[in-house]
C-alpha cells in the first residue's frame, strides 16, 4: 500500500486570502467574525436576529482566475479553483509534465453554488424563465469546482464531489487518499470550499437556533466548549491540497509538507441534525481513523477538534473524546493530549471545514504549535481535557486527528503524521 503525502497548500478564508495567513490567524488567535457586510438584510432587515458571520472581505478572485473565467463561476467555485491554483504552485508540481490519466481530484462541498441558486430563483420569479442565464447549471452544481479544476489541469484520474454536510471536505481528503494508496494514481487535488453567507443560508440556520445572536460582540460570539456558547458563526472558505504518493513525491524532489496516515469516517443513525448525545458514531470514526493509520491513542498528540460552539455538539465530541482516549486525554488523570477548535477562530465554513482545519494540523506536526480555542473563559462541566483556552502552545506533535461531523450524522476522522522518509 502506498504512503500517502501532502506536498501542497492552498486556502482562501476570513483569517486570510492565503494558507501562510490562515494559519497564522489560528496560530495567534485572531478572530475573522465580524459584522455582515453588502445586501444580505436587504428585505426584512429588522426581522434578522443574526447579523454576524465569517464573511471574505477584500479579495479578488482575479487574482488567480480570468477575470472573464471568474465571472462565469460561483462564488463557491472562486474560492475552490483559487486556492488548488496555491496548492498548485506550492507543491511545485507541472501537471503538463505528468499523465493526466494518473492526476485526479475530489473536492467537497455541502451546499455548493447557493447564491447562484438564490439569485436564479428571484429573476425567475421577477422576470421569467427566459431571463435566467445559460451559465446557472454549471455555476450551481456542488461538483463544479471538481470540474473546473480537473478542467484548469488536465487531470482526467478519478474526479468526484463529495456533499456530506460539515463532513465534505474531510470524505474528498479520505477518498483521494484512498485512490493513492491502492494505486490507482499517482496525483490527487483535494479539499474543499463553501460560500454560504447568504441570505437563505443565513435565514435556515437562524430560525434553526443553530446560530449565535451575540452582534454586539462578533469576535466573542464564536466560543466552543464555553459555558456561554449559544451557537455556531456561518462562514465562508476554501481549502486545497495536493496529495501525491510518497514515491512520486521523491521522484521529482518535492517538499513534503506531512503525511496523510489514516481516514475513518461513519454514521450516527441517530438525528437529521443533533449529534448521537453520547458521540458513539464520533467514536467509530476515530477509532477506525487509527486503525486505518496503525496507531494507538497514545500516538495521538493532538485532536483538531469539530468543535462549533453548539451545546450539544461541543457536549457528544467531548464525550465521545474522553470515551476513545481515557487517561491519554483526561487532564484530572495527568493526561498530556490537548484539543483546540479553531472554529472558535474562523467560525465555521460547511463543507469546507475539514480541509481548513487540516491547514492546523499540518503546521502542528511540522512546526510543534497548536492553535488555541479563544473565547474559552468558563469550560463546561466535565470538560476535562486540555483545550488550549486563548493561546496557543508549542511543543512538538507526530500525530494529530482531524475530526469533522456533519448534519445527517456523518462523521469523517483524518490522521495527519510528520512526515519521516
Amino acid at each position: 500500500m502506498n504512503r500517502v503525502v501532502i506536498t501542497g497548500m492552498g486556502a482562501i478564508t476570513n483569517l486570510g486570502v492565503d494558507a501562510a495567513s490562515t494559519w497564522a490567524g489560528m496560530r495567534e488567535g485572531r478572530s475573522g467574525i465580524t459584522p455582515v457586510e453588502g445586501d444580505l438584510f436587504a428585505a426584512h432587515d429588522d426581522k434578522w436576529t443574526v447579523r454576524i458571520a465569517g464573511q471574505i472581505k477584500g479579495w479578488d478572485p482575479t487574482s488567480r482566475i480570468d477575470a472573464r473565467e471568474a465571472k462565469r463561476l460561483d462564488r463557491c467555485t472562486q474560492l475552490g479553483v483559487a486556492a488548488a491554483a496555491e496548492a498548485v504552485e506550492d507543491s511545485g508540481i507541472d501537471f503538463d509534465a505528468e499523465d493526466g490519466d494518473r492526476c485526479g481530484v475530489i473536492v467537497g462541498s455541502g451546499v455548493g453554488g447557493i447564491s447562484t441558486i438564490e439569485q436564479a430563483v428571484t429573476i425567475l420569479n421577477k422576470r421569467g424563465p427566459h431571463r435566467l442565464s445559460p451559465f446557472t447549471v454549471p455555476r450551481l452544481m456542488v461538483n463544479a469546482v471538481t470540474g473546473n479544476v480537473s478542467i484548469r489541469y488536465g487531470l482526467r484520474g478519478p474526479a468526484s464531489a463529495h456533499a456530506t454536510a460539515c463532513a465534505s471536505s474531510g470524505h474528498a481528503m479520505g477518498d483521494a487518499m484512498q485512490y493513492l494508496r491502492r494505486g490507482l494514481a499517482d496525483v490527487m487535488i483535494a479539499g474543499g470550499a463553501e460560500a454560504a453567507v447568504t441570505p437563505l443560508c443565513l435565514g435556515a440556520f437562524m430560525v434553526m437556533k443553530a446560530l449565535s445572536t451575540r452582534n454586539d460582540a462578533p469576535q466573542l460570539a464564536s466560543r466552543p466548549f464555553d459555558q456561554d456558547r449559544d451557537g455556531f458563526l456561518l462562514s465562508e472558505g476554501a481549502a486545497m491540497f495536493v496529495l501525491e504518493t510518497e514515491a512520486h513525491a521523491k521522484a521529482r524532489g518535492a517538499t513534503i509538507h506531512a503525511e496523510l496516515l489514516g481516514f475513518g469516517n461513519s454514521g450516527d443513525a441517530a438525528h437529521i441534525t443533533a449529534p448521537d448525545p453520547q458521540g458513539r458514531g464520533a467514536s467509530r470514526s476515530m477509532v477506525w481513523a487509527m486503525q486505518d493509520a496503525g496507531v494507538n491513542p497514545e500516538d495521538i498528540g493532538y485532536v483538531n477538534a469539530h468543535g462549533t460552539s453548539t451545546p450539544l455538539g461541543d457536549q457528544a465530541e467531548v464525550a465521545a473524546v474522553l470515551g476513545v482516549f481515557g487517561d491519554h486525554a483526561r487532564r484530572s488523570a495527568g493526561g498530556t493530549m490537548p484539543m483546540s477548535s479553531t472554529k472558535s477562530v474562523h467560525g465555521h465554513c460547511l463543507g469546507a471545514s475539514g480541509a481548513v482545519e487540516t491547514i492546523a494540523c499540518i503546521h502542528t506536526v511540522r512546526d510543534g504549535v497548536i492553535a488555541p480555542t479563544i473565547n474559552l473563559d468558563n469550560p463546561d462541566e466535565g470538560f476535562d481535557i486540555d483545550l488550549v483556552a486563548r493561546e496557543a502552545q508549542e511543543r512538538p506533535v507526530k500525530r494529530a486527528m482531524n475530526n469533522t461531523f456533519g448534519f445527517g450524522g456523518h462523521n469523517v476522522t483524518l490522521i495527519i503524521g510528520t512526515y519521516e522518509g
